[in-house]
């Protein structure tokens, strides 16, 4: 049933640009597990082996603060549609802030989306898909607004406030290495 391959295929490519949803879990050492959803228009494939997906302000930073001290990430897709797939990217990533030097040049391969907080970007060593037959069926309607609403209506200080106020250390403890954006 399941496969693997050293990075991903063109036909991986493709499925991951049908799905609306990917999941990203990430563990630092001594820290709980991180499993997050994502959605948006946020995530753009570089290569077969990187990927590159803005991480949008929202009420933790897990992912920065874990990349840090232990760079391993895991992404998954799966299909809520007819073709039964569930598709992991296993690799090591890095947050890349506003204050990098490859910031600006990371940005403009990204889509523009209020809120970016950083750049994950992120070296794929393994792709596995397996079968998904238990998967239930489920039909995209849309992408929810309140998000890019919400981070709009901060506008660029309000964000910087939100970062320096509830983004600077995860539920562990553990540095996020926002203030570098602030």
């Amino acid at each position: 049933m399941g496969k693997r391959h050293s990075d991903l295929q063109p036909d991986q490519i493709a499925f991951i640009g049908e799905q609306h949803l990917f999941f990203v879990a990430t563990a630092a050492p001594g820290a709980r597990v991180n499993l997050s959803p994502k959605g948006m228009d946020c995530l753009r494939i570089l290569s077969p082996d990187r990927i590159l997906w803005l991480n949008l302000t929202g009420s933790g930073n897990e992912t920065a603060a874990h990349l840090t001290p232990d760079p391993r990430i895991t992404l998954m897709w799966c299909s809520f549609g007819t073709r039964p797939l569930i598709l992991r990217a296993y690799g090591t990533a890095r947050a890349v802030h506003h204050s990098d030097a490859d910031w600006s040049d990371l940005k403009t391969r990204l889509p523009d989306q209020p809120g970016a907080r950083q750049i994950v970007d992120v070296a794929i060593n393994l792709v596995q898909s397996s079968c998904g037959f238990a998967v239930p069926f489920m039909d995209f309607r849309e992408d929810r607004p309140v998000l890019k609403d919400w981070a709009t209506g901060k506008g660029p200080e309000g964000l910087r406030d939100y970062w320096d106020t509830r983004n600077r250390e995860t539920i562990d403890g553990l540095p996020t290495g926002i203030e570098a954006n602030l």
